[in-house]
């Protein structure tokens, strides 16, 4: 196939348009904790919403005339808030973050068109076209969070890549993050040389993981006062 002289593209790897390529997610953590997150519709999918949410701590509030058995005991228990009504406007005067989760498209219209006003991020579900930010799915272990993302394409196969990769992060990873938390705060606290910490912490990146669980938080702080003197 004819190319312009000095640029030749693999047939392989040919650009692809699609009619999602308008969509450019740019991904980041958000921190909930505390804030605000409001759930509009009371289903299974503002179920799963609502219990990731609780996951990082956030403030949920949830409404809806009906709510799933799940969620009726989490407003029992006081982990999250149900207003047993249809939504207002208003409804998003403290909200951080708002999810359209009805069935109706009135509804979930409604609350797109409030949060666009107030400028408050909103996710509609299933419709990523209407959307200021998607959901990814999500692997939580410990201090280890990983998001994966189909940009909302194709949700299963997103949920199909979690579930690979979720086997691959083993409980050695999870007391390894923990390990190394410790260790930079230790280090934080206890050496003020910002380039010997950078220096200490360089070698302890280039352990192995395995003998980083192994030698446990109290060797490790043994092996790191060695290096400090």
């Amino acid at each position: 196939m004819p190319t312009s002289p000095g640029k030749i593209i693999p047939v392989g790897f040919l650009p692809l348009k699609s009619d999602t390529d308008r969509h450019h997610y740019y991904p980041l953590f958000l921190d909930v904790a505390g804030k605000e997150c409001l759930i509009v519709g009371g289903g299974s999918v503002a179920e799963r919403k609502a219990l990731m949410l609780l996951k990082f701590h956030a403030s949920v509030t949830v409404i809806s005339p009906r709510a799933t058995k799940k969620l009726v005991h989490l407003a029992d228990t006081g982990a999250i808030r149900i207003l047993p009504r249809t939504y207002r406007y208003g409804d998003l005067d403290r909200a951080a973050v708002v999810f359209a989760c009805t069935d109706d498209r009135d509804t979930n219209g409604a609350v797109r068109k409030d949060a666009a006003a107030r400028g408050v991020p909103v996710n509609v579900v299933d419709k990523p076209e209407e959307c200021d930010f998607i959901v990814p799915s999500i692997i939580k272990k410990g201090d280890i969070t990983i998001a994966i993302s189909t940009s909302g394409r194709l949700p299963l196969a997103s949920k199909k890549l979690r579930q690979a990769i979720e086997k691959t992060v083993t409980k050695d990873y999870v007391a390894y993050t923990r390990i190394i938390g410790a260790l930079r705060q230790h280090l934080l606290d206890t050496v003020p040389d910002g380039r010997k910490r950078r220096t200490i912490m360089k070698y302890i990146a280039a352990m192995d993981i395995s003998d980083v669980v192994r030698t446990g938080l109290k060797g490790m702080k043994k092996i790191l006062g060695d290096r400090v003197r």
